[in-house]
């Protein structure tokens, strides 16, 4: 079908986008010699993951086991949740996990590794383990690599856990909008990582993976040479929020496309200069700002309620029409797929496909 026949609201993919951009963070990661394990999270799809396997990432993150249960049920066999699970049914449906692929944890409390040696010997499986280290996020994680030591120490004490190396992402540090600012919140990062490494090697304790990077921070983590393994995930979409970071010159951040767009359309223009779309609150996500109207500089999105979204324009120029369609770059792509059922994939101006959100709503 056509892009025209498509209702409004939907979430549109231009696959030409995406592929370029799934294409050039996979290139990068070889060139570097590092592993990408792509955060899904971000696209909450088991065919996105599929497709970054097949050019190359060694498996997929997540935050939630009910968004691991649901790629791994899809056929993803190598799935991180970059998060701690606690409580007795979250971790029995963690541990079940074991026998679809290869699953992994993070954890930053010995109580934690109690309740997952516990889960493990129950049902008899083996367990992959990150210790978590605050690297300047203020989130989860140890705050000193004698903490990282201690818990690395008592996972490996653990029938059934195995440490496998340190989860060290700094989420904040992707949004920094000034480059040197970003690059020098990256360097004390790797600081801290490096520190705890050392610490780890005085114990005879071996690390073998160090896991985070994201997209507004992935060559730091790489030029550090601490890091074996980026998590980046917005990358594959790219929004509004991202675009506001700057480059080393200091122009936009642009080192991948925008692919993801929520598609609407003007549904009321009773006022000059004014018209209002139907996507408003429930089709995309503001938490990170406003969407901006792609490829129309004349015309800017200005206000959102439940059902309906504010355009404003330049009636002096060319202006919008009752039934226009017009494409969102989302303010934050994460949140604003976790509104819908489906990805409508593009080619041009032909709908090619249509993928399930097979994550969506995945929040315990």
């Amino acid at each position: 079908m056509g892009l025209d026949e498509v209702d409004t609201p939907a979430l549109l993919v231009d696959l030409d986008a995406l592929e370029r951009n799934l294409a050039k963070m996979q290139a990068y990661a070889n060139q570097a010699g590092v592993r990408l394990r792509p955060h899904a999270k971000t696209h909450k799809c088991a065919v996105i993951a599929h497709r970054q396997t097949a050019l190359g990432a060694v498996g997929v993150c997540c935050q939630k086991v009910g968004e691991a249960e649901a790629l791994m049920h899809a056929g993803v066999r190598d799935v991180m949740i970059t998060n701690q699970i606690v409580g007795a049914k979250k971790l029995e449906r963690l541990i079940s996990l074991a026998g679809l692929g290869r699953i992994a944890v993070c954890v930053d409390d010995r109580q934690n590794v109690d309740d997952l040696e516990r889960a493990a010997q129950r049902l008899a499986v083996a367990l992959d383990v990150f210790v978590e280290v605050d690297v300047g996020g203020g989130r989860c994680g140890v705050l000193t690599p004698e903490d990282a030591v201690t818990l690395a120490n008592r996972v490996q004490a653990s029938p059934g856990l195995e440490f496998k190396g340190l989860q060290a992402y700094h989420g904040s540090a992707q949004h920094i909008r000034d480059y040197d600012d970003r690059r020098r919140t990256v360097e004390a990062a790797a600081l801290r990582v490096s520190k705890t490494v050392q610490a780890l090697g005085a114990e005879g304790t071996h690390c073998e993976v160090v896991t985070g990077a994201g997209t507004g921070t992935f060559r730091f983590e790489c030029d550090s040479g601490v890091y074996t393994e980026l998590q980046c995930g917005s990358y594959v979409f790219m929004d509004a929020d991202y675009g506001r970071n700057r480059d080393r010159a200091g122009g936009p951040f642009r080192e991948f496309e925008n692919s993801l767009f929520v598609l609407t359309s003007v549904m009321s223009k009773n006022r000059a200069g004014n018209a209002v779309v139907d996507a408003g609150l429930k089709a995309v996500s503001v938490d990170s700002g406003l969407p901006l109207v792609h490829g129309r500089s004349n015309v800017e999105y200005v206000a959102a309620s439940d059902e309906h979204g504010k355009v404003t324009f330049d009636d002096t120029r060319e202006g919008v029409a009752l039934g226009d369609v017009l494409r969102l770059v989302p303010g934050h792509c994460d949140p604003t797929v976790n509104l819908y059922d489906w990805y409508v994939c593009i080619r041009g101006e032909r709908v090619e496909s249509m993928w399930p959100v097979v994550a969506r709503g995945a929040v315990l």
